[in-house]
């Protein structure tokens, strides 16, 4: 293992999650961070101070997770990848600034090591029950992409894929670990800088008397620009035309804010991100996500020494949820037993999905640990009966 002449390391490591996230976020070209600790995320943007100024970059601790929130995103503006990092409470606290970033369409990533709650609850314990927040917990209609890790290897992978998502439809990415994920510790391999796929802000190449920050492309995606670069733009969170303006009409919003879901429908439309395994002869689909798959993978193993035909279905994408493909099982298997360290939330979007097609049965867990994998199969053999 060694690091490349920019400080980005390569080869073969053993990391934390968290740990795997932060040399991802490196990766990926991030080089600006704000955060405020809070376990279990902590070790992300620590590692991220110590190793940013290897790479030419700047971390920052402010006083809140409201500032942090909002610095990430001054510095996209400025020109910078930029991220931040936190865990259950300062979640809450960012809600206001990830609906900014909807609403300004700054592309920037918010990490979420998820941990017991509510309130203060768990902190050093896993939970996976941030899924609905993650997806409706700032206010009004927006879309969001969510994604899942469910290793370090994935914690490092993903993270850039989030980053690369963030710049193609100009949106914040959400990374929802939990504490499983970001505290476990595994191989994880780099690959040398040129063999990772790096999506590039897309900056207009248009003359500033013809740009509009706000404009759509074909892909319903507008071009970027950069406070530095010649061009007069106004950035607000009030409902605005094309220019950025405000202005506050019916047809103006109506337009804006469709706009705003609709960019994302390719992800939920035929690019959704899953792992299947068995699906082919499934009569029972168990649909999970984060360290819960990891522990479903053992359930679905003894399933099928029990001769029960059991397939897999991992969430990687949890936002836009991949309703086609649970839609398209739905028509053709028994039942989905969805286990998660909740008391039920992405069950809820399975059943919306298979709309009354086959059955849905939850396995819930309330957090503080992991489920035991007979309670898993346990639902499995119900579901197969």
């Amino acid at each position: 293992m060694h690091a490349d002449p920019k400080g980005v390391l390569t080869g073969v490591h053993f990391l934390d999650g968290d740990h795997a996230c932060c040399e991802g976020t490196l990766a990926a070209g991030a080089r600006f961070s704000a955060g405020y600790p809070i376990t279990p995320s902590t070790e992300v943007v620590e590692r991220f101070a110590a190793r940013i100024p290897t790479v030419g970059g700047v971390f920052v601790q402010m006083e809140d997770e409201l500032a942090a929130s909002i610095a990430i995103q001054g510095a996209v503006w400025g020109g910078a990848k930029a991220f931040t990092v936190t865990s259950g409470p300062g979640f809450s606290l960012m809600m206001e600034h990830i609906g900014y970033a909807v609403m300004t369409e700054t592309p920037c990533v918010f990490v979420n090591v998820q941990r017991g709650g509510p309130s203060t609850g768990l902190p050093t314990l896993p939970a996976q029950a941030d899924m609905m927040q993650a997806r409706w917990g700032s206010h009004g209609d927006y879309g969001i992409i969510a994604l899942c890790p469910n290793s370090p290897q994935e914690c490092f992978d993903l993270t850039i894929t989030a980053f690369n998502l963030a710049e193609e439809f100009r949106v914040p990415v959400l990374m929802m670990l939990d504490e499983c994920v970001g505290h476990m510790t595994e191989k994880v391999i780099i690959p040398e800088p040129g063999q990772i796929e790096i999506t590039p802000r897309h900056l207009t190449q248009r003359p500033p008397e013809a740009f509009h920050v706000f404009e759509p492309g074909e892909n319903l995606v507008p071009e970027m620009v950069q406070a530095g670069d010649g061009y007069r733009f106004h950035i607000t969170g009030l409902t605005h035309d094309e220019r950025g303006y405000p202005s506050m009409n019916v047809e103006v919003q109506d337009r804006l804010v469709r706009r705003l879901q609709d960019k994302l429908k390719p992800l939920a439309n035929g690019r959704a991100l899953c792992e299947t395994e068995h699906l082919d002869d499934a009569d029972v689909v168990v649909v999970s996500y984060g360290i819960t798959s990891r522990v479903a993978q053992r359930a679905l193993q003894l399933a099928r020494q029990k001769g029960i035909r059991a397939g897999k279905f991992r969430i990687i994408q949890a936002w836009p949820f991949p309703e086609e493909r649970i839609r398209e099982l739905a028509g053709r298997v028994k039942a989905f037993v969805v286990p998660e360290l909740n008391l039920g939330q992405m069950v809820h979007e399975v059943e919306r999905a298979a709309a009354g097609q086959a059955k849905v049965i939850p396995v819930s867990h309330a957090g503080g640990g992991v489920h035991n994998p007979e309670a898993i199969l346990k639902a499995i053999v119900e579901a197969a009966k």
